[in-house]
């Protein structure tokens, strides 16, 4: 939160702090608001769906009513993914909402809520959540992970998947480079730019911002960068690509909580996250790992070291990059690491984690035959979470209705 403000202890509380900032139009906050609201795009085919909410001439008290509702969160893996949505319509292609979420006492109010809902899921109160999506994940997902009396929902979401069901792939060979999480995979870019935004493929992708100004991202220019999307019931712990040494770590690099220009293309362009533009996620919560890893000629023999990184980005409703100690901060000498050893953990939201290779070290996403590329879905959770070039969630939509 911005200087020594502190966070709010129940959803009234922080309706009465936004209700005052407006009144008082604290740090321009009525202001921000009213052109945000002034500018904001209509839905692009004219309709209302599940997972749009209309906030053209929305007032201060539909601002308070809406986080009101989205609090109340009885619901399950779709609904809270549908108010993240329904929320981002403000700042949709919008410039002046953009600003208002993203900084000053818009970022604040993201901030407050964000930390409010954290505490709301370590309550518990909120075991009683556990039920609706262990229902809804059904008992074959829910078959993997080690199950025991959560004590909160917090709890729950941070499961731990049961030691036989991530076998790591090729573990003794270090050319192999494995999942870092369970997620849907997407290239971002082949030639990642130093510290000006370089479009490539309709994206970019500022690494060396992505980063924090760490020394090592001069590493990556010219390099690669693929996307992990992890969805909201996922597995949430992500574990190292490669084997190798920890040489830097950080968990701590603040950013928005909210802010994407444009969320529902992150769902809505084909795959999820495919040709989506990248460029604004080195302004969100995250963390990073860089990884010194030995590479190998055909023959297996030595061919250098080089570096692998991974960059956990906090979205939305999460804002939490959690390291295990070890990780922390890392100041000391590097520490080894398996491929696949448990890196850290995102609380609840959807995420996602970022992988960085040097240039001419990651081509393409190659597999062999055999291995698994996906997963046959029952319609129910496609229709929940996922989206095709012709039928997206933002698309299903039921005629206008005033």
């Amino acid at each position: 939160m911005p200087g020594d403000m502190t966070f709010s202890t129940s959803i009234e509380e922080f309706q009465e702090r936004i209700r005052t900032w407006y009144d008082q139009n604290h740090d321009n906050f009525a202001s921000l608001y009213h052109d945000a609201i002034k500018h904001v795009v209509p839905c692009p085919e004219k309709k209302s769906s599940e997972v749009y909410y209309d906030w053209q001439g929305a007032d201060i008290q539909r601002l308070c009513d809406f986080f009101g509702e989205w609090y109340d969160w009885k619901s399950g893996v779709k609904n809270g993914l549908d108010y993240i949505e329904k929320f981002s319509w403000i700042n949709y292609l919008n410039d002046a909402g953009m600003a208002f979420v993203t900084s000053g006492p818009g970022y604040a109010m993201t901030a407050d809520f964000t930390h409010l809902q954290g505490k709301q899921m370590d309550d518990p109160h909120s075991k009683e959540l556990i039920e609706t999506w262990v229902r809804e994940l059904g008992s074959k997902r829910m078959d993997d992970y080690k199950v025991r009396d959560w004590k909160n929902f917090n709890e729950f979401f941070v499961r731990e998947i049961k030691e036989d069901r991530r076998p790591i792939a090729a573990k003794d060979d270090d050319t192999v480079v494995v999942a870092p999480a369970d997620c849907v995979i997407n290239m971002i870019v082949d030639e990642l730019g130093p510290y000006t935004g370089i479009p490539v493929k309709t994206v970019s992708m500022n690494v060396g911002k992505l980063l924090d100004g760490s020394e090592y991202a001069k590493k990556f220019i010219g390099g690669t960068a693929v996307s992990c999307i992890l969805m909201p019931d996922s597995y949430h712990w992500y574990h190292a690509p490669v084997a190798g040494e920890v040489v830097a770590a950080r968990d701590d690099i603040g950013g928005c909580y909210y802010g994407m220009r444009d969320f529902p293309g992150l769902l809505d362009k084909g795959n999820v996250g495919y040709g989506y533009d990248y460029s604004m996620f080195d302004d969100f919560r995250r963390g990073y790992v860089i990884i010194r890893t030995q590479y190998q000629d055909a023959y297996g023999g030595p061919d250098g070291e080089g570096y692998v990184g991974l960059v956990p980005v906090g979205l939305n409703s999460i804002a939490s990059v959690n390291f295990l100690e070890k990780f922390k901060k890392m100041r000391t000498k590097p520490i080894p690491v398996e491929k696949g050893e448990r890196i850290g953990n995102f609380a609840y939201g959807g995420s996602l984690n970022i992988l960085l290779f040097e240039r001419g070290r990651f081509p393409a996403l190659q597999l062999l035959q055999g291995q698994r590329i996906g997963v046959l879905e029952p319609r129910e959770r496609t229709e929940k979470l996922f989206t095709d070039a012709f039928r997206t969630r933002s698309r299903r939509v039921r005629p206008f209705s005033p």
